[in-house]
């Protein structure tokens, strides 16, 4: 069941987008080589708690962390550890805002100092991926629109979408209803209206989209070992076209 939000509900999971965003222009400044993922991690909890709200992860399902750090060619749910970050890394942190009970949730990628061209179009390609998204969750469109577009443009530039982590409803739980997928054909899937609220979140690999799971039970990495990224908003649909919750600029 999709639960259709008012304004009121929508401007509550913004206020919890503002701590968030807040948090990810901080990790700018202190994301870079010889910092750990685990004082990142630490870092953002500070952060979120110092805002009044709270890192909604932590405790998920018996997950510990209040964020997903993701480095190379883990796609998501990297376990945060003491290993510090070297030059050339991409690392993926992902949190979810809890503030009065509504949420917001946002994944960013980001390069650790100078990193490889295929790094660096691989995050351009994945970012344009999610927004190429959004501009497709409008009044009218289907879900399927939206996961075709992604899987297009990420295709169109020799890299692969991830098939088995998806976006998701939002509000006052972290995962609703509807399911987003990033690939898929147009014209398919739920008719979007006016107050749904879900995440879009692409996960690019440079080689293929298969992943295993390690033995944590969490962390899912690139079956090949190629890098992977993530970029992920939490968005509105409205009369006027989508509201993005997140955005950082």
């Amino acid at each position: 069941m999709i639960i259709i939000k008012n304004q009121e509900q929508i401007n509550n999971m913004a206020e919890a987008g503002k701590i968030l965003t807040a948090c990810h222009r901080e990790l700018r400044k202190i994301i870079r080589p010889g910092i750990s993922t685990l004082q990142i991690d630490k870092f953002a909890d500070d952060f979120i708690r110092s805002h009044g709200a709270i890192a909604e992860q932590k405790g998920f399902e018996g997950y510990p962390y209040a964020t997903c750090a993701s480095v190379n060619d883990e796609i998501c749910h990297g376990f945060p550890s003491h290993t510090h970050l070297h030059e050339g890394d991409i690392v993926t942190i992902d949190m979810v805002v809890n503030l009065n009970g509504w949420m917001a949730d946002s994944a960013w990628s980001y390069p650790v100092g100078k990193i490889s061209k295929q790094a660096e179009d691989l995050l351009k390609v994945t970012k344009e991926c999610l927004y190429i998204g959004i501009e497709k969750a409008v009044i009218g469109n289907r879900l399927g629109d939206v996961s075709h577009a992604i899987q297009v443009h990420a295709e169109s530039h020799g890299f692969s979408v991830v098939r088995d982590f998806t976006g998701h409803g939002i509000g006052q739980s972290m995962h609703e209803d509807p399911e987003v997928l990033h690939f898929g054909s147009p014209n398919r899937g739920i008719k979007l209206c006016e107050g749904m609220v879900f995440t879009i979140e692409p996960m690019i690999n440079a080689g293929s989209f298969r992943l295993k799971i390690d033995n944590n039970g969490w962390t899912a990495r690139t079956l090949d070992g190629s890098l992977s990224a993530q970029y992920e908003h939490t968005l509105a649909i409205t009369k006027d076209g989508p509201l993005v919750l997140t955005e950082q600029d």
